[in-house]
């Protein structure tokens, strides 16, 4: 774990074990819940062509926001996927395990970019999609990924596309000592979506909307820290873009569900948390430019140069940062 501290300019190595004592009694940590989908389908369109549909998130109403890839699978590099098959409104994708999706409509953004609604609905999708799919997974990782190595030990509610990879570090032990230590723990569930299509046009549209729910008791566990003078660690982008997406005019955090539309950027005022604790991060990902909102420019151009030099791990199997 690579700790940043903003105030001083300065930056350390540490362990993920060691972050219990980089806090206090009355913080409060909040981590991300989703739980992961086997969220990559494979089958052929109607004209038999080969087809990937990857699920980047649920919509209002049931539909399902998709990518589609061409020929080939995780083996291959996102960005050197074959294309996919043009696909229109009305044409149907036959899937593994007799699921079929039909395409709603395809996006402005680009053709690659798809509503889809499945013919099944309740336990009966969500059966299917368990039976059908597999986790969404990249060339990096050498071996195929199951279900069970994408979640995080708190894992809830199947909404996240890819793994809120954040916690993924975070032990039962560390959890534990954080406990131990006086630090509250609270969850937010954000949808985390798609962290590359092999698009250009659409990486640049990153992150796409993504639903959230944040609980009353965490709304009440932000409220009673800010009132004590604790501090609030959000563990991931995910958290980041839920807690900002749900603070009210008057800067109390609001329980209930929406959508996260934000994009934080370098300069952008963070207000409902005061560190991050996420992964390391390529410049020019929208998780690098949140990563930069907390940590400043110069700070977080320094660390990039050190994780580099250190040999530290990127991507949701990588390393941590935190900035705190």
């Amino acid at each position: 774990m690579l700790a940043l501290d903003p105030r001083e300019g300065s930056l350390r190595d540490h362990t993920v074990e060691g972050l219990p004592s980089r806090l206090r009694a009355g913080d409060l940590v909040v981590l991300n819940d989703a739980a992961t989908l086997p969220a990559s389908l494979h089958g052929v369109t109607a004209r038999d062509e080969p087809v990937e549909l990857r699920l980047a998130g649920q919509e209002p109403g049931g539909a399902w926001r998709a990518v589609l890839f061409g020929e080939g699978d995780w083996r291959t590099p996102t960005e050197h996927r074959a294309p996919p098959p043009a696909l229109s409104a009305g044409e149907t994708v036959l899937l593994g395990g007799g699921l079929t999706a039909s395409v709603a409509r395809v996006s402005s953004l680009s053709p690659r970019l798809v509503t889809v609604r499945f013919p099944l609905a309740g336990a009966g999708l969500w059966r299917a999609l368990y039976r059908a799919g597999r986790p969404v997974q990249y060339a990096y990782v050498s071996a195929p990924l199951p279900l069970w190595e994408v979640q995080t030990v708190f894992a809830s509610r199947p909404w996240a596309v890819e793994m809120p990879s954040a916690g993924r570090p975070l032990t039962w032990s560390v959890l534990e000592a954080l406990r131990a230590r006086g630090v509250e723990l609270a969850t937010v569930t954000h949808a985390a979506g798609l962290s590359s299509t092999g698009d250009d046009a659409l990486d640049a549209a990153l992150p796409l909307p993504e639903r959230y729910q944040v609980p009353e008791a965490t709304a009440s566990a932000w409220a009673r820290t800010r009132r004590q003078g604790g501090r609030v660690l959000a563990v991931g982008t995910t958290v980041v873009r839920a807690l900002e997406s749900a603070m009210g005019a008057h800067g109390e955090l609001r329980a209930g569900e929406g959508v996260a539309t934000l994009r934080l950027r370098p300069g952008d005022r963070v207000t409902a948390a005061d560190g991050l604790l996420s992964g390391v991060h390529e410049p020019g990902s929208s998780h690098y430019d949140l990563l930069e909102a907390f940590a400043g420019t110069a700070l977080l151009r320094e660390a990039t140069a050190h994780a580099e030099r250190e040999g530290y791990l990127l991507h949701e199997f990588g390393d941590t940062m935190l900035v705190w």
